[in-house]
């Protein structure tokens, strides 16, 4: 299972969400800004994070219900998560009539404020160029909207005008950022490089740059060099939300918990809110801390106000909750983020996930193909091409396979852009492709970061070539921390049967079927498979 991350939620210096492409504004030889390039003309309107990362579930398969450990909870009617949505929207609109008119004021507050702000940086000196605000690009209704080809197509309009505003060039790489993310299209990464090194031309050490720079390293998955990125933002600017964030995100990419804890109370002191919570949040999870965990989650959705950010934090607990195998629960979570915005894909892709794990693996199916059809990442990838192979249908070993030559194109794809893509392909190539490949990988992934899900992914790629000695410590290592976590208990449980440990392997076998009794469709059922035969062998 591939790290949950938060790479979903709104940022807080761009548009939430992520429409159709455009090129960056680059300067030309006299010194001006040429006119924006037109739009791709692929639909993406309905753009949103599936980046598996962090991710609760790239292995996040459904499994058969009622065998092995807790039955889950009793399956919807075929309508309940429609009813479930609609619900939720009718509650959701009686809040926000008698919020309109306060966020109205709030909102005219801050204009006023964001263009005081604008005027003062505007007037600084630089070398005897005027440096002007990223305020200055774009208004706070526009920031806080839900159409980014828009803010993007007016930040070029600005830099045009203003080629020298650091802040601008700035904000647009954070731009690009997102919409290689949410779009699965990695070879939007050059260009959000490209204005954040002309931002950093115009202004070597500015906050907003340099945090950008940590965010694209995040993205790229150069977690050393965003680590580097966000401490020399913090220098400049210890409130910078964006860098305090991805140096949390860093650490935690890193392995190194008791850090990235330390760092999110820092943060947490400095700046709360809801990126920092749902971060605080999931460092707690991976130390086993669930019940904290899903305090902080539920704190961050009470405070959540904008369409972005409920759907966000409403789809970490969902995710939290679908990892404890309580599906209904998570259904119910993913009810309120598609509530608040109905095409946002990590809810579509939990929900599917939950509804395989409950049983209702046609819905599933049918959810999974909906999101890939879009936005081809390698966890619905893999997730969906396991429930064909599960169905067994006509066809469907073929269709399967076709989901798995998908993660292979997208792996390249992301490689030609900068993206260290070693992670993904040892999780899914050693199940469904090169083991020999899978293991390369894996080796090289664990070289550069030590974290439960690299020693795990090792362990796997081990294990799958045949060298299950050299595994089972990568396998400790995974669930060392207390991590509550099914495919990675169910990993350590297959090798140390191999290893010759049969009570360690009843022990962990058991323990990933009883937490989570659907978390992946095949592995569930190797899992039930395994358990039989070690019972028959006492």
């Amino acid at each position: 299972m591939a790290p949950r991350t938060n790479d979903g939620e709104p940022e807080r210096e761009r548009p939430a969400s992520l429409p159709a492409a455009t090129a960056p504004v680059t300067e030309t030889a006299s010194g001006e800004a040429p006119e924006a390039a037109p739009e791709d003309a692929e639909d993406t309107a309905d753009a949103s994070d599936t980046e598996g990362s962090r991710a609760a579930g790239s292995a996040g398969e459904a499994g058969e219900a009622g065998e092995a450990g807790e039955t889950p909870e009793p399956a919807a009617a075929p309508d309940a998560d429609a009813d479930r949505v609609a619900a939720v929207r009718r509650v959701a609109a009686a809040g926000r009539r008698w919020r309109s008119v306060q966020l109205g004021a709030c909102a005219a507050m801050l204009a006023v404020g964001l263009t005081a702000g604008a005027i003062a940086l505007g007037s600084v000196r630089d070398g005897g160029a005027t440096p002007v605000a990223a305020t200055a690009a774009l208004s706070p209704g526009l920031l806080a909207g839900a159409d980014l080809s828009t803010g993007i197509a007016s930040l070029q309009a600005h830099l045009r005008d203003q080629p020298r505003d650091f802040g601008g060039w700035a904000t647009l790489g954070l731009a690009y950022v997102e919409q290689a993310r949410t779009q699965g299209d990695p070879s939007r990464y050059p260009q959000a490089e490209q204005a954040l090194e002309r931002s950093v031309a115009l202004r070597p050490d500015n906050d907003q740059a340099l945090a950008g720079r940590a965010a694209l390293a995040a993205a790229r998955h150069e977690f050393g060099a965003a680590l580097a990125h966000a401490d020399r933002a913090l220098k400049q600017n210890p409130y910078n939300e964006r860098a305090l964030c991805s140096r949390i995100d860093a650490l935690v990419e890193l392995g190194r918990y008791e850090e990235a804890s330390a760092a999110a109370r820092t943060a947490d002191e400095r700046r709360p809110g809801v990126p920092v919570f749902t971060r605080y949040a999931y460092v707690h999870e991976l130390r086993g801390d669930v019940t904290t965990a899903r305090r902080v989650l539920d704190q961050a959705l009470a405070a959540s106000t904008t369409p972005g950010d409920i759907a966000y934090v409403a789809t970490q607990l969902g995710q939290l909750a679908w990892n404890q195998g309580a599906y209904d629960t998570a259904l119910t979570h993913y009810a309120r983020a598609l509530a608040a915005d109905e095409n946002y894909l990590p809810a579509l892709e939990g929900r599917a996930r939950a509804q395989a794990a409950s049983g209702r693996r046609a819905e599933a199916i049918q959810g999974l193909e909906n999101v890939v059809a879009r936005f081809p990442l390698p966890g619905p990838l893999v997730e969906l091409g396991e429930l064909y192979e599960a169905r067994g249908g006509e066809g469907d070993a073929a269709k399967a396979k076709a989901q798995y030559r998908l993660v292979d194109a997208w792996t390249a794809l992301a490689r030609a852009n900068g993206v260290n893509a070693d992670l993904d392909t040892a999780l899914a190539a050693a199940d469904h492709g090169d083991r020999a490949a899978a293991l390369r990988a894996a080796r090289a992934e664990w070289d550069r970061r030590r974290t439960v899900h690299t020693a795990d992914a090792l362990a796997w790629a081990l294990h799958v070539d045949g060298k299950d000695d050299e595994a089972l410590p990568y396998a400790r290592q995974a669930t060392a921390t207390g991590y509550g976590n099914a495919a990675l208990l169910y990993h350590r449980g297959v090798i140390e049967r191999a290893t010759g440990h049969p009570d360690e392997a009843r022990t962990h076998l058991t323990a990933a079927l009883k937490l989570n009794p659907g978390f992946s469709v095949l592995g569930a059922r190797e899992a039930r498979s395994a358990l039989k035969t070690l019972e028959a062998a006492k």
